[in-house]
Order: C-alpha cells, then sequence, then structure tokens
C-alpha cells in the first residue's frame, strides 16, 4: 500500500493507494477542510484514510510526499511527517514535485490535449510556474515570477490561472495538488522521483547578516 499526502498547497490531501498487477486503485483518500492548518490536519487526516481502507499503518510499503514547490510552512510539516514515517516503518519515501501531479491529473482528465502551464500561488504576488508537453512532461521550471512576467495565452492549470486572469486567461483543470493523483503519478512512474527534500525557490527571509560597517 503505498500513502501519499502533499502540503504544498493551502489544503492537505491525503491518499491510500493499492498498486496491484493490473491497475493502481485509490483506496481512501480525504482533502482537510480549513486551509492552512497543516500541522493540525495532516496526522488526523492519515489515521482517517487509513482507517476508511481498513488498514493500519504496518500495511503501507512506501510513502510518497509532494515536495513544493510552496510555502515553507506547509512543506515542512509534510515532509517531516514523511522521513518519520518512513523511518518508523522502514519504507522507503519518494518525493514528487507538486506541479507534476497536477499536470498529470489535467492530461489524464482530458483537461488539457496541448502543451500547457501549471501555475500555483507563491504569495507575495508571484506565482511558481512550470511548462509541459501535451503529455504532461515537464519541460522547463520551475520558477517563481510575478504573473506579468511569465504571461500565456497557453492553457494554464492550477490556482495561479483563476488569481491572476490578466496574466493566464485560459484557466483549465485542477486548481491544487490531489494526493491521489501523486500516487498515480509516481506508481506509474511518469515523473520524477525526488528525495523528500523542499523545493524552494526562493531564498529564507531570515539571512546572515552581514559584517558590520566600519566606524568612522
Amino acid at each position: 500500500m503505498l500513502l501519499t499526502f502533499d502540503t504544498a498547497s493551502p489544503r492537505v490531501s491525503v491518499a491510500l493507494l493499492d498498486a496491484g498487477p493490473d491497475a493502481t486503485r485509490v483506496a481512501a483518500e480525504a482533502v482537510s477542510e480549513q486551509t492552512m492548518r497543516h500541522g493540525e490536519q495532516l496526522a488526523p487526516l492519515i489515521e482517517r484514510v487509513l482507517a476508511d481502507a481498513g488498514v493500519s499503518r504496518h500495511d503501507v510499503t512506501a510513502v510518497g510526499v509532494g515536495v513544493g514547490p510552496g510555502p515553507f510552512t506547509g512543506l515542512r510539516v509534510g515532509l517531516v511527517t514523511a522521513r518519520t514515517l518512513g523511518l518508523v516503518l522502514d519504507v522507503p519515501v519518494y518525493g514528487v514535485c507538486s506541479l507534476d501531479a497536477l499536470a498529470v491529473e489535467a492530461v489524464d482528465t482530458g483537461a488539457v490535449a496541448e502543451p500547457f502551464l501549471v501555475a500555483t500561488d507563491a504569495r507575495r504576488k508571484e506565482v511558481f510556474l512550470a511548462a509541459y508537453d501535451a503529455a504532461g512532461v515537464r519541460v522547463s521550471g520551475p520558477v517563481v515570477d510575478k504573473p506579468a512576467a511569465v504571461a500565456s495565452d497557453l492553457p494554464v492549470v492550477g490556482e495561479g490561472a483563476t488569481l491572476y486572469p490578466e496574466a493566464f486567461p485560459r484557466p483549465v483543470g485542477p486548481q491544487r495538488p490531489a494526493a491521489a493523483w501523486l500516487g498515480v503519478a509516481l506508481v506509474e512512474e511518469r515523473v520524477e522521483l525526488l528525495d523528500p527534500d523542499p523545493l524552494y525557490l526562493r531564498r529564507p527571509d531570515a539571512e546572515v547578516p552581514g559584517a558590520p560597517k566600519p566606524v568612522s
């Protein structure tokens, strides 16, 4: 059983998948009812999907986690939880770019049939953005930038398109990463498998101060 979750967006998404020899089945999934409370909601949602599927933690054979890009706090909650579960359960932990999971969902659900972009909310009036071919394979990015600087007439998947319609006039497909699709992408090896480390695209707000200026 593959346990997956993503905390790169304002919501928490958790899923449990059974990767059988013929097909991958989503055994259970859950999404947080409230946004921006990752630390309070991730563990209960994991317990819920395990209970809904009628399994225990010891039935989990691997963990998949979205590595962002996304806000620091949410990513930290998901990645620390993933590493801890991997250590306690002695199972492998795989990271997946959250934008890639959105791209796979958009292609498989028929939301796109041509090259497209994925743009998510980076706050500070910016977006995280990556470009994909018609099959959902990433061809550039991810980057973080002002919407006006990366404006496009291509179809745009993700919340960034609805937040900045003047820059992205063709919004399509899902808005936020879903753990179930992250799991499908992972099992079918349609995305690059990453270490469970945060994909940050900004320098941290807190920086080491420079040397003091000499007193004149």
